[in-house]
């Protein structure tokens, strides 16, 4: 019965002892009824339930790797929600799992599988421990993942499919039990993270020309971009066709290769273009340029190249 029904029940009694008797019996059930809400609504509160850190974008978290050559250290985060942190460690299973990638993949490219994103190939890390641990008192822990990113194609997108397990008896929350590690690589030229694109001025068989060029990340001094004014197509095919590297030394002399089947003669006998690299600053602003002299061949055309290609730090 409720209370409006046990009150319409007591207003025809005339005994006010006994009405009085009731109402101290609704008073005190109410009180109750209140103590229990509050009782769960602060389990719910203090609750420390455990998530893996990641976005909200497809539970994605991005680790920028700038290439050196060598191993380079990443982590696997993860956070104790609730008001207060855990008085106990909290520990939480690790375990690769593709099926994040997949309802990824599908989700963004439906069948157009030549656009999917890829698993990092498993040479190119390790996963130093299966297990994360929060320590009592603090919010979040962590594990390590050494991280091989030389020679990954600036072209795809890499990922790490991950899963929280509760193996160790601990509550995960069901939102936050999966993500996707992305490496994306860098270096002091280009990334994949932001904008690398330069503009190019120069000459094309004496003819001006200008175009703008985006630059992508090879190796620790090195980049690849597309030959004079041809157009850039995503497509592996076109790039190995119309495509560049430019490879700097420690003394910012650029030598320039041809990465696929194009082919490529560098010319080094224009002081005003050196096939030199080198950062201007004027007005407190820094500039990044390649100063460039070459000649290619795709197909039956030749075309012999002098440029100025640029970019602005932001």
């Amino acid at each position: 019965m409720g209370l409006l029904q046990i009150i319409l029940v007591l207003s025809p009694l005339k005994n006010i002892h006994m009405k009085r008797s009731y109402l101290a019996l609704i008073t005190t059930l109410a009180f109750l009824s209140s103590c229990k809400d509050n009782e769960v609504f602060e389990k719910e509160m203090y609750k420390n339930e455990v998530a893996l850190i990641s976005s909200d974008y497809h539970n994605t978290f991005k680790e920028v790797v700038t290439l050196t050559g060598e191993e380079v250290t990443g982590y696997i985060a993860a956070s104790a929600g609730g008001t207060h942190a855990p008085q106990n460690d909290l520990v939480i299973g690790i375990e690769e799992d593709p099926t994040p990638l997949e309802r990824y993949n599908w989700s963004l490219y439906d069948a157009s599988t030549e656009l999917y994103a890829k698993l990092l190939p498993s040479s190119k890390y390790e996963i130093m421990d299966d297990k994360i641990v929060i320590k009592a008192g603090e919010l979040t822990g962590r594990t390590m993942i050494k991280l091989r990113p030389d020679g990954l194609s600036p072209d795809s997108s890499y990922f790490i499919g991950l899963k929280a397990t509760n193996e160790f008896g601990v509550e995960i929350n069901p939102k936050k039990n999966s993500m996707l590690y992305q490496v994306i690589i860098e270096n002091e030229y280009a990334s994949q993270a932001k904008n690398s694109v330069y503009s190019m001025v120069g000459y094309a068989d004496g003819l001006l020309t200008a175009a703008n060029k985006q630059l992508f990340p090879l190796s620790r001094n090195s980049v690849r971009m597309v030959a004079g004014s041809e157009t850039f197509v995503s497509k592996e095919a076109n790039i190995k066709q119309n495509s560049l590297i430019l490879e700097v030394d420690d003394y910012n002399n650029v030598t320039i290769k041809p990465y696929g089947t194009i082919e490529v003669v560098q010319l080094n006998n224009d002081p005003a273009y050196p096939n030199k690299y080198r950062v201007e600053e004027a007005f407190g602003m820094r500039t990044r340029v390649f100063l460039l002299s070459y000649q290619y061949k795709i197909g039956n055309k030749t075309i012999t190249v002098k440029e100025r290609v640029e970019k602005l730090e932001n």
